[in-house]
């Protein structure tokens, strides 16, 4: 029999590890042919906190803060440029002649400013009863035309199926007026070409 059936199965053997100081420990306490080495355990006590002038942490987050700001900006001034549109941008012209452009207007009097707000109501009870008025006469006029053709229907049957068909000539509907400007007698119309005089934006 060998030496290792003779350990008990309960038993621990302790086994100098090569490292300084560190033990392994086999245990054999579910079988004897069932070895388990636990994991070597190098720990040291924990290394205490220095503790920090409150004006030094504040100082360092001072400096990240500027940090962070200066990265900001500079992504900023390299972020993409978009083509000016001309037609958007106010010319230095009018900028320089604002003053002179603007007008001083004397500041209105309370009275006038009542009267104001008396026109405003007054007009928009008069679109009100416009409106009304335009509504009522357009119920009339579409229950006289119902009307209409309830009656017909009840004389003639081919002829309200005749008067509610869709009037096809109206639907090509073109007229022409008159044009800003009249046409030239012989004008001779350009082939296409131009000369490009748009910037070029890099």
């Amino acid at each position: 029999m060998s030496y290792l059936g003779l350990i008990s199965p309960f038993c621990r053997l302790s086994v100098a590890g090569g490292a300084a100081g560190s033990i392994r420990t086999i245990t054999t306490n579910l079988s004897p042919l069932f070895f388990k080495a636990t994991n070597v355990l190098l720990a040291e006590p924990l290394k205490k906190k220095k503790k920090l002038d409150p004006l030094i942490v504040k100082q360092r987050e001072e400096k990240r803060k500027k940090r962070l700001e200066k990265m900001i900006k500079r992504m900023e001034k390299s972020a993409v440029q978009y083509k000016p549109i001309e037609e958007c941008d106010v010319p230095m012209k009018l900028i320089d002649e604002k003053e002179q452009r603007t007008r001083h207007l004397p500041p209105i009097s309370d009275e006038t400013t009542d009267e104001r707000e008396l026109l405003k109501k007054a007009w928009s009870l008069y679109k009100l009863r416009q409106h009304y008025k335009l509504m009522s006469m357009v119920d009339r006029v579409l229950g006289s035309h119902r009307k209409a053709l309830d009656e017909l229907k009840l004389e003639s049957e081919e002829l309200y199926l005749e008067a509610i068909q869709v009037d096809l000539n109206l639907v090509p509907y073109s007229s022409r007026g008159p044009v800003s400007t009249p046409p030239i007698n012989n004008y001779p119309s350009p082939d296409g070409e131009y000369q490009d005089v748009s910037k070029l934006w890099g």
